[in-house]
Order: structure tokens, then sequence, then C-alpha cells
């Protein structure tokens, strides 16, 4: 199998996940301040399984609330692996939040960072062998990042818009933009949580990708949540992918998910594949917060206990 053809590439140069709608931290700086209390996220994304060299990629995340609200920190870090091919993404994300009328939120993040790019040319099968770049053992190039997003969220639906990174390709040398064209990237996400009845809820989600030169990446889902604690559902990745959704609310501050994706293009033939993993922790959210019937916090008889965060 040929692992990796060099030369001008305009593909998403973002690691994407099945499993977005609980890692909008990652591609979205507004995200940050949003969540009520301190998350830990990690992820283990293995694609292709049965390719050798298919991609790998490992997220460390944590998106951190101020204590008014209005201001949140984050912190990501990615290694993503692509047969010779090793690209580690870190970045710490700062959002501000006003509320945009009651109890809706819009979120302005930024976010700054950079991009370790490690290529081993010992690795792979090379579509031209004779290129004067592969005369070299390994490539290593740090490129600096900038992104930004706005983030728009009700306690039953969220709207955000971003682009990863505004820096493209007059930072890469001349080596590496053999490797590598890079283009900006757009990102559009949104759900919606329908309460079907007490233990029952619909939560459809979309995320779509948009690179220069590159068809767009639509991303569908559909989850049910029951009981506040089990979810399952379904996803599809246009003309790519179909999968399987599994999720469990282990204790009020741990959040397991698994996700399972088939290949519906012509890769479907030659892989078993791709498998996604999530764990998610949240140290500061305990079970005795209460809410009003609006979703506000408070204390009182008649107001229901705090239910695990949607999004």
């Amino acid at each position: 199998m040929l692992l990796l053809a060099f030369g001008p590439l305009q593909a998403q140069r973002e690691p994407f996940y099945t499993q977005y709608m609980y890692n909008i931290g990652s591609f979205n700086p507004a995200y940050v301040g949003s969540v009520e209390s301190p998350e830990y996220n990690l992820l283990y994304r293995s694609q292709w399984i049965d390719i050798p060299g298919a991609p790998r990629t490992i997220r460390f995340g944590v998106n951190y609330p101020l204590g008014n609200r209005k201001h949140g920190l984050g912190f990501n870090a990615v290694n993503d692996q692509l047969g010779p091919t090793t690209q580690t993404f870190v970045d710490v994300s700062y959002s501000f939040q006003i509320e945009f009328e009651y109890d809706v939120f819009l979120s302005f993040g930024l976010d700054v960072g950079g991009s370790f790019l490690n290529v081993d040319f010992s690795k792979g099968t090379f579509e031209n062998p004779g290129e004067p770049i592969l005369g070299a053992e390994t490539l290593n190039e740090f490129t600096p990042t900038i992104g930004a997003g706005l983030f728009l969220y009700h306690r039953v639906w969220y709207l955000g818009v971003s682009v990863p990174n505004f820096l493209t390709d007059g930072l890469y040398s001349n080596e590496v933009a053999q490797v590598v064209e890079d283009q900006m990237q757009f990102n559009l996400i949104g759900g919606y949580i329908f309460e079907l009845n007490d233990n029952l809820k619909f939560k459809p989600a979309f995320l779509v990708n948009y690179i220069q030169g590159a068809p767009v990446n639509g991303n569908v889902s559909a989850n049910f949540l029951l009981n506040d604690a089990f979810t399952l559902g379904a996803a599809y990745r246009f003309d790519n992918a179909v999968s399987g959704l599994a999720g469990f609310q282990v204790t009020n501050s741990i959040f397991l998910g698994y996700s399972y994706d088939y290949n519906t293009n012509g890769l479907g033939g030659f892989n078993s594949g791709s498998h996604e993993a999530i764990i998610k922790f949240y140290p500061g959210r305990g079970g005795a917060a209460s809410r009003d019937k609006d979703g506000r916090k408070g204390k009182g008889k008649g107001q229901q206990i705090d239910s695990p965060r949607f999004f």
C-alpha cells in the first residue's frame, strides 16, 4: 500500500473526531468558558485499522471557567500520526462571554500555540523516491498557530463557528511546503437537546469542516440519552463513513464515550473500521447543586438536582 504521496497536499489538516459533540474545545476556543465546572478530556482515535501507517490521534484538553463565569481558559495538546509524519499541536485558549439575552450566552474565544511537524523519511513508501528532500533522515519544523471562534449557546442548544489557524502557507519553509500545503480551515458546529420525557432526551448535532481546495466534510449525528446516564446513537460522515456511538456517565464527574466508524467509500474494503474512545473528568462537579426550571443554579425546595452536561 502507498502510505503517503508527497507533493502539494490540500486536505484536512486538523484531526477530525466522530465524538465531536464531546470534544468542542479542541477546535473552538470560545467553548472553554461555557462549561459549568473544570473539564479534563482524554481522547484516543485509531483510524483505518489494518492499514499500516494509518492515522492515530491522542488528544488531552482542559476547559476551565473562571469564578465569575465571564472568562475561561483552555489547553490542548494533540499528537497526530500519519505514516512517516508526526504532528503535535499545542495551544492555550481564552474566552470571554456575555449574556446575549435571558439564559442565552455568546462567547468569544482566541487560542495561541504552535505545531511541531516531524517527518521520518526512513518510514513509508514514497511515490517519488528520487526527490532531493528524501536525502534527509528526518525533518523537524515548528510553526506558530493563532485561531479564534464564536460560541452561542443555551442550556438546550448551541451553535459555534471557528478557524483553528489563521497562519497558513507563508510560514512554512520550502522543505515543509513539499510535504503539506497548509490551508485555512473553517468549522461550523451545532446541536439541540429535545426532552422527549423525564427519562429520555434526543440530541442531534452536526459539524461541517471546510478547507479551500478540498471537499466539504459534513457530519451529522443523533444520540439518545437514557436516564441521564446511558447514551446510544449513530453518526454519518458524508461520502465517508457511518458510525455507532455509546456513552456512559459513570459518576457525576466521569463520562466514558466510544465510537466505531465503518467506511462507506472505497477504503471500506481495505480496513476494519476506526475506533475512538474518550474519557471526561469533571472534578469540581458535585451532586448537591440544583437548578430552577429555567436551568439556572439555585437553592430551594422543589428544584431538581443538577444533571450531567450534554455538550
